[in-house]
């Protein structure tokens, strides 16, 4: 349904980029199906054509300055007016926060029925929005798009840990924390899909759960294999972990002074991993139960056997 008048009230001015979506051509559809391996090339393409931003992300951020040309391009091919893309310029690095890909936001923002408004909220009065320098805007309906929680999310604190504190009483102080972003120490036979530090802000997050399942299937091999009914991470081997990926955050662009929701209430990131994601791959090629506090049925301690052979994601 159109509406008469929609008021955009923006926070921050985002990075778009163009988006590269367009429909498959009948000759691709042809290529594929004559040569499926094709496919799988072009996938692969994709792949490494995002991890290519790595170095970029996590060492040099000057690695990213032709992306920041293409948001500038993009903002500047579609919006005429000065003063509006004065408004809509990024005030912080590419990739401190999510980009976005559209070809339609600012076309939208220009209709003659949208204003956007980059003056802060000051109150919601009666059936109107009241800003900081004290114009009002009438409104018949509001839609809230200020985020989600993410570092903080409320089943924090519906989880509990052997010795009965929640995970939301385990992060104070040291932030969320986890072992790959999958196990977490005082939580026995505790997996976690998307933990800390395994979301990404440049590849597709498919690639990283389809390694912790194979990590986790591996950890249920070797539990079947040697009568293992319970494991709980070493405390000593989680911390050594995030202490160690913990040091490499202060470089990396999402540490570069814009507010975002990779980072906690402390300043944390504990939400991305900082790293390529075939090295993260690699780390959860395999279940090493070494890391690992194992029992038996009866209670008692298992000796940790060897590594299993790597699974395949």
């Amino acid at each position: 349904q159109r509406v008469g008048k929609l008021h955009v009230f923006q926070r921050t001015a985002p990075w778009i980029m163009p988006h590269p979506d367009r429909p498959t051509t009948r000759a691709e559809r042809l290529l594929y199906r004559k040569a499926p391996f094709m496919q799988k090339l072009v996938r692969s393409a994709v792949y490494w054509s995002k991890e290519s931003f790595v170095p970029g992300l996590i060492k040099d951020q000057r690695l990213l300055r032709p992306l920041t040309l293409i948001g500038r391009l993009h903002l500047r091919n579609q919006v005429r007016d000065p003063q509006l893309r004065r408004k809509l310029t990024p005030q912080f690095d590419v990739f401190c926060k999510r980009i976005l890909l559209s070809n339609d936001w600012y076309p939208a923002l220009q209709k003659p029925n949208v204003e956007l408004v980059t003056d802060a909220i000051r109150e919601i009065r009666g059936n109107a929005i009241v800003c900081a320098d004290g114009s009002e805007r009438e409104v018949d309906t509001i839609i809230f798009a200020t985020g989600f929680h993410v570092t903080d999310p409320p089943t924090l604190g519906l989880v509990r840990g052997r010795d009965g504190r929640t995970l939301l009483e385990r992060a104070a102080g040291s932030g969320v924390q986890a072992y790959l972003g999958t196990t977490i120490a005082g939580l026995p036979n505790y997996f976690k899909f998307t933990g800390p530090n395994t979301a990404l802000g440049h590849n597709s997050m498919v690639y990283m759960i389809e390694s912790q399942m194979a990590y986790i299937m591996n950890a249920l091999r070797v539990m079947d294999e040697h009568g293992v009914t319970s494991f709980d991470v070493r405390p000593e081997v989680q911390a050594r972990f995030n202490e160690r990926l913990q040091a490499r955050m202060p470089r990396t662009v999402w540490m570069t002074g814009c507010a975002s929701w990779y980072l906690d209430a402390e300043g944390r990131n504990v939400t991305l991993w900082p790293d390529f994601t075939f090295k993260y791959r690699h780390r959860t090629r395999r279940f090493d139960p070494r890391a690992y506090e194992l029992r038996t049925g009866t209670g008692e301690r298992a000796p940790a056997p060897a590594p299993a052979p790597a699974a395949v994601a």
